[in-house]
């Protein structure tokens, strides 16, 4: 059975913004098929050079949840949770694995750092009640420490419920 993108010959007038998704299968056919005249060039280029910056996005939401739940784990020790500790454990694989797909972003989480903290500590007095003043105005953790996967800031590690 032939593919979705074999089947189904680009139709005219389909465009990204009139179907994204029949448009970039459309645009698959027509690599496949080495029409390289009829294809959409800039729009084409435009969602490549776009799925750049969708990873640096990535980065810096992963990088965001992570603080976050860093910063609960810290500072609410009572409250820990198994789920936090998977959070923790899933976005510290995740940053890991783009960086590794895109070794050309391996200095892009220092660059956002900042910008994923002030976020996260927004987010992290949002959910705890506590208010933002408890939490460090700067980032309390070095990159090195959060992309640790032993580390887990606070004192002793009690019990996770």
């Amino acid at each position: 059975m032939p593919k979705l993108a074999e089947r189904q010959a680009p139709e005219a007038g389909v465009s990204p913004e009139t179907d994204y998704f029949l448009w970039t299968q459309g645009q698959a056919a027509l690599i496949r098929a080495g029409r390289w005249a009829a294809l959409d060039r800039e729009a084409l280029a435009e969602e490549i050079a776009d799925l750049g910056g969708s990873q640096k996005s990535e980065i810096r939401s992963r990088l965001t949840v992570l603080l976050h739940h860093l910063l609960k784990w810290e500072f609410q020790p009572q409250q820990r949770k198994y789920g936090w500790r998977a959070t923790i454990v899933e976005q510290r694989v995740s940053l890991d694995d783009v960086v590794t797909m895109s070794p050309s972003l391996r200095a892009w989480p220092a660059e956002v750092l900042a910008k994923a903290y002030r976020l996260a500590r927004v987010r992290a007095a949002d959910e705890t009640g506590l208010p933002e003043r408890s939490f460090p105005p700067d980032c309390p953790y070095t990159l090195s420490q959060i992309l640790d996967e032993r580390f887990y800031p606070g004192l002793d590690e009690p019990d996770v419920v």
